[in-house]
């Protein structure tokens, strides 16, 4: 039997997250400093929701039907750190719009596919599969942190240095991996359609893409709303990485929580504590202890909600649906839901101000709170699924 490959995994996960919390949080400062508009910053990181609507279902048509898994997660972080290059030398929207292109469309190739990769090398022992995720986590922090510091420093352009190098090391990780024999799914077909007519399954993913569309001006425009109100970048990283480790403690409470509360009720919680982040976010940025609060809440309506939303969709798409079922949520959610929050916020940005653009996203999470409120019913059981994936 083939040892199992924890380091390696592990380090894929590491640099995979270090790049979202150094992208994440600083590119729209960069994308800042070149003078775009808050449009352009909009459309240009919208490029990271509009492919994951599609673009894992399409790796993973390929894999699904010509094979060579591992040449695909290798591939994509080949031609990733190359996309990401181009930004080197480019400032004008059209070529970077393609730059943006490329690097996302390979860069959402890969975890869908080093996560299955990763659960036929754990087999039977799914219970490590925190042990390794957790650098994930780790990783983020460190680069929201480190990045934060060297842009008190340094010139907007070093996130492009920083990047750069941890995309190496997603490239250098991908090809060290070893490939594990594939498992294909068990369980009996259900019909997509079936399940989709369901008013409580329209209802849930109606909420997940209201949540994401909440969270849009947040991974677009928050750094750049604490930098223009007088946050040190050291500041912006500590924030980041308060909400990540909220979100982490919740992971680590859901069991607990779960049996005090239904499934229902933590989404409802949830989409109420998006309710009131948004607002604050919007209107009381001068106060520290209210951002630090607002980060806070990050551990519900990130963690709690997705928890809850994924043994949902766990639940209610059985057998060999439950692929289908988790690829449509994350598609309306983290692809569709995201890419719509972030192109509204860009364009109320310049126009309406941070607090009206933050209140849009409160108006999209109450939609979520009243669709889940009148037809997700109390009698679902909160069983949890696959190990969700913080750091979103």
């Amino acid at each position: 039997m083939q040892a199992l490959p924890h380091w390696r995994l592990s380090g894929y996960y590491f640099f995979y997250f270090a790049f979202i919390g150094a992208f994440s949080p600083y590119f729209g400062l960069y994308l800042q400093s070149l003078s775009f508009s808050a449009w352009d910053i909009g459309l240009l990181m919208s490029q990271m929701q509009l492919m994951r609507l599609f673009g894992p279902n399409l790796w993973g048509w390929l894999v699904d039907h010509f094979g060579h898994r591992l040449a695909v997660i290798r591939l994509a972080g080949a031609v990733g750190l190359a996309g990401f290059l181009a930004f080197f030398w480019l400032d004008r929207l059209p070529g970077m719009l393609v730059a943006m292109a490329v690097l996302a469309l390979f860069w959402s190739a890969a975890l869908p596919l080093v996560e299955t990769l990763t659960f036929d090398h754990l087999r039977e022992e799914r219970g490590r599969y925190g042990n390794i995720r957790l650098w994930g986590s780790v990783g983020f922090i460190i680069a929201v942190m480190g990045t934060g510091a060297l842009l008190d420093w340094v010139a907007p352009v070093g996130v492009l240095w920083v990047c750069a190098f941890i995309l190496l090391g997603i490239l250098v990780f991908a090809l060290v991996l070893p490939e594990a024999p594939l498992h294909s799914a068990t369980g009996e077909e259900t019909p997509i359609r079936d399940i989709l007519r369901q008013p409580r399954v329209l209802a849930l993913m109606g909420a997940c893409f209201a949540m994401s569309a909440a969270h849009g001006g947040f991974y677009v425009f928050y750094s750049i709303h604490l930098s223009g109100h007088g946050y040190a970048k050291t500041a912006v990283g500590l924030l980041w990485s308060l909400g990540v480790l909220a979100e982490i403690g919740v992971f680590l409470l859901m069991a607990r929580i779960a049996r005090r509360y239904s499934l229902r009720d933590i989404l409802l919680l949830s989409f109420a504590a998006a309710v009131l982040r948004f607002l604050l976010m919007g209107w009381a940025v001068e106060s520290v202890a209210a951002m630090i609060f607002v980060q806070l809440l990050h551990g519900l309506t990130f963690g709690a909600y997705h928890a809850a939303a994924i043994a949902a969709v766990n639940q209610w798409f059985p057998g060999k649906a439950q692929g289908r079922g988790q690829a449509l949520y994350s598609s309306l959610s983290f692809g569709a839901g995201g890419l719509i929050g972030a192109l509204v916020s860009g364009w109320a940005w310049d126009d309406w101000g941070a607090g009206w653009t933050f209140s849009l996203g409160s108006v999209f999470a109450l939609a979520g709170l009243l669709l889940v409120w009148r037809w997700v019913t109390a009698d679902t059981v909160f069983q949890a699924a696959k190990t969700p994936d913080p750091v979103q």
